[in-house]
């Protein structure tokens, strides 16, 4: 499967320890195309319907649902957990998470 930054997959995230993201969800690629050609682990940021406002989080759109990027929840898995690709974030959805990776990560 060719794996590019951005994109969305549907990826199995269990199993989960505490207050981490539970079951088979959507999640963002964050890895550069470079990691993701190379390594067997991809680096993804879950998605989720049901949020607040928070400064970690990205609002997008897909599949015609409201959602957010949770970025405050950023995991390396396996490719074995990745199902399917179901999309790719819109230039101005990747602008956001960009800053917001920025703003939250780098000092």
């Amino acid at each position: 499967m060719d794996l590019k930054q951005y994109q969305i997959v549907l990826v199995n995230l269990d199993p989960t320890l505490g207050s981490e993201m539970k079951k088979t969800r959507p999640c963002v690629i964050i890895s550069p195309n470079e990691m993701n050609q190379y390594l067997q682990t991809i680096v993804v940021a879950p998605m989720t319907s049901s949020s607040k406002s928070y400064p970690t989080r990205v609002a997008v759109h897909h599949n015609h649902t409201a959602g957010w990027v949770v970025l405050d929840q950023i995991r390396t898995v396996d490719r074995l957990r990745i199902v399917k690709v179901l999309g790719v974030l819109t230039e101005k959805e990747i602008h956001q998470v960009k800053f917001v990776l920025h703003e939250t990560y780098v000092a």
